[in-house]
């Protein structure tokens, strides 16, 4: 088993948009017949990584995400705007 798809509710969709573009994730709009506008990347595995908005309270809840990143050195914790932890590996 390996994970497909993460998706991310939030009401800061423009912010974290911002945040995981600048970890180097090629995120695009899309739109899906006449389902929501979000963005959406595909990371290196064939992951499937979604940014979509939410109604205030209905936010994505506590999360801890972690990715490696080629060309970044050593290893830290970054936050996203909603606060998330983001655990960020160089390779």
């Amino acid at each position: 088993m390996r994970t497909n798809l993460l998706v991310i509710y939030t009401t800061r969709v423009e912010e974290c948009r911002d945040f995981y573009t600048s970890l180097g994730m090629d995120l695009r709009s899309e739109r899906h017949g006449t389902g929501p506008h979000h963005y959406a990347a595909e990371l290196a595995d064939g992951t499937v990584f979604e940014i979509y908005s939410a109604a205030e309270g209905q936010e994505t809840g506590r999360l801890r995400l972690g990715f490696t990143l080629t060309g970044v050195p050593g290893q830290r914790v970054l936050h996203d705007p909603d606060g998330r932890a983001v655990e960020v590996h160089g390779s």
